[in-house]
């Protein structure tokens, strides 16, 4: 287990004490982690075998300020032994967070059914651009994709130009993120109250 860059051994903040698995990849699912660590919850990212975390790819691990704030695992999700790692970690936890493709996680036997079957606690939230069903839910796309389609992206700019791109700061963080992460804080105040988890599915559209 190795730590990420700003990563405190005492967690403060109003979510001390929140446990957080969080399946390392791209875009609105490490900004989710990072924002719910910089509020205090205790982050455990699961990084893939033998590579470094998705973010790292990009960027130098010590400047990526999307991987702060958590310690990282590197476990082989597509063997027996890692899975059951995963499913470990992840009866421990009160939120688990992924970014994959529709049924990613399921092949992978994380999807919400074994989750909640391990944790029936368990806040299993999830993003991706299209939603987890639907015409468009197995179609790549990216940021700008989803800004597009959804008619945000022809508000912005200069009247007598084309559109600009924001970047990823609209789709990934705001209408993804933040809102899964929202959504994932109002499930944890249920599940704390009665005991019975559930599945928050954002989409960055």
């Amino acid at each position: 287990m190795r730590e990420s860059p700003s990563n405190s051994a005492d967690r403060q903040g109003p979510l001390s004490g929140v446990k957080v698995v969080e399946l390392a990849g791209l875009g609105p699912a490490p900004f989710c982690g990072m924002l719910l660590a910089d509020l205090g919850a205790e982050v455990l990212r699961i990084d893939r075998a033998g590579a470094r975390s998705a973010g790292a790819a990009m960027f130098d691990p010590a400047k990526d300020i999307l991987q702060r704030g958590r310690q990282a695992v590197a476990l082989d999700l597509k063997s027996a032994d890692g899975q059951a790692a995963a499913l470990r970690l992840i009866g421990e936890a009160e939120i688990l967070i992924e970014g994959f493709r529709p049924g990613v996680t399921e092949r992978l036997g994380l999807g919400p059914d074994a989750c909640l079957a391990r944790n029936p606690r368990l806040v299993y939230g999830r993003i991706t651009g299209w939603g987890q069903d639907g015409p468009l839910a197995p179609t790549a796309g990216h940021d700008i994709n989803y800004l597009g389609l959804s008619g945000a992206l022809h508000s912005i700019g200069r009247a007598a130009g084309g559109p600009v791109p924001p970047l990823n700061l609209v789709a990934d963080f705001g209408g993804g993120a933040m809102l899964l992460a929202a959504g994932v804080l109002a499930a944890l105040v249920r599940a704390r109250a009665d005991g019975r988890g559930q599945v928050v599915d954002a989409a960055m559209t």
